[in-house]
């Protein structure tokens, strides 16, 4: 499910992130949303190095089989 929704959000076109943002401004406040987008960030980050360390993983195992 988690990779559908990034796909989903990736897909998104200017007009859609630009009315999320307006939403997410309006609901949190401008203080709260830096610190809401710095989570994002870190959270994105960390999923990205979980990928490689997996992605590595599976290449040093595929490399030993030979």
């Amino acid at each position: 499910m988690e990779l559908t929704a990034i796909k989903l959000f990736l897909n998104m076109g200017g007009q859609e992130l630009i009315l999320i943002g307006l939403a997410l401004l309006l609901f949190f406040g401008g203080k709260k949303l830096p610190e809401l987008m710095k989570g994002l960030g870190k959270g994105i980050r960390e999923f990205k190095d979980a990928q490689k360390d997996v992605q590595d993983q599976i290449t040093k195992g595929l490399d030993d089989t030979k």
